[in-house]
């Protein structure tokens, strides 16, 4: 992998990110081929070509079925279903995602090129909600994940709160956001580029999702605050956020074989910077990397599998 961030302009860093980390989100996270083929392929959750799920559930038991929501490309449209091997056996359905991109709200000139993906992300998980009886799915036992750049819708859900909008005239609209738990594979949970710096020195990730550079976006930090306040996971950790387990397949010294700046955008240091922020909000938050294991988990999987199979409280 190449290193990337230093003298891109916001189209070559869109490029390149996309490409880095949909590798990494593959060979990591345990996304297998075609087979098994999916249930319902392309389902259409909103009016956008890029609006679309994929949809597994298990073969065995009689459901109704838990089910984890896995997030795929946020730069280039992309769907990616994890451990259906795992899961699928386990009689837990998987739903893989596809939204809108930051590319495309680019183009579109969107002022807030974030939003196209969180939006659609709380729309994916309203759609899989409001259609879980039909789906024989179970509505309470939702868990959503992703791996790399696909983690940050997924973090986004399980920190900003119920989006539900009870008086929409859009059925989706009014099912609740809320999920059981999140699982964040490699990833970045923060768009602060202070914070991203204060975390990993020197790192550069995220353009354009203020809408501008990451140089930019860290000279106007203070202008760009509203915008990072409503959008970041770690702005928005709350006591009522849902159990959270970040892994890491590179421990706290970088490898020599990987490049610098895909150590720093892959780093754990991500993420126990934001377990900090999680534990003094009261957030449940694991941490998983080489020679620091999760006592209780094996893993992301062992941990998203209990959560879904654990009894729902109130």
């Amino acid at each position: 992998m190449k290193s990337f961030f230093v003298t891109l302009t916001v189209r070559g860093i869109m490029t390149v990110m996309a490409g880095v980390m949909l590798v990494g989100s593959l060979d990591c996270c345990g996304v297998m081929a075609a087979d098994p083929k999916p249930t319902t392929a392309d389902l259409p959750y909103g009016p956008h070509s890029n609006q679309l799920v994929d949809l597994y559930i298990p073969t065995t038991g009689t459901g109704p079925y838990p089910v984890l929501v896995w997030f795929g490309g946020i730069w280039k449209p992309g769907k990616h279903a994890a451990q259906l091997g795992y899961f699928l056996p386990a009689e837990c359905a998987v739903v893989a995602v596809q939204t809108r991109t930051m590319s495309e709200a680019v183009e579109h000139k969107e002022p807030i090129p974030v939003s196209y993906v969180l939006d659609d992300a709380c729309r994916a998980v309203q759609f899989v909600r409001l259609n879980a009886t039909k789906w024989n799915l179970n509505p309470d036992r939702i868990a959503v994940g992703g791996g790399s750049q696909g983690a940050l819708p997924a973090l986004y859900l399980g920190c900003s709160g119920d989006r539900a909008n009870p008086q929409s005239n859009d059925p989706v609209e009014r099912m609740s956001t809320r999920v059981a738990c999140v699982a964040a594979y490699r990833s970045q949970p923060s768009i602060d580029p202070k914070r991203m710096q204060d975390w990993v020195p020197g790192v550069k990730w995220g353009a354009p999702a203020l809408g501008c550079s990451f140089d930019e976006s860290l000279q106007r930090r203070e202008e760009l605050l509203p915008i990072i306040n409503r959008w970041s996971p770690d702005a928005l950790l709350q006591k009522e956020a849902a159990p959270i387990y970040f892994e890491n397949n590179w421990g706290l010294t970088k490898p020599e074989s990987v490049q610098e700046m895909d150590y720093k955008v892959h780093s754990p240091a991500w993420s126990l910077g934001f377990q900090v922020l999680a534990h003094d909000a009261g957030v449940v938050c694991h941490v998983k990397y080489p020679d620091h294991p999760t006592p209780g988990y094996k893993d992301i999987w062992d941990f998203i599998r209990q959560e879904l199979k654990s009894p729902v409280t109130n």
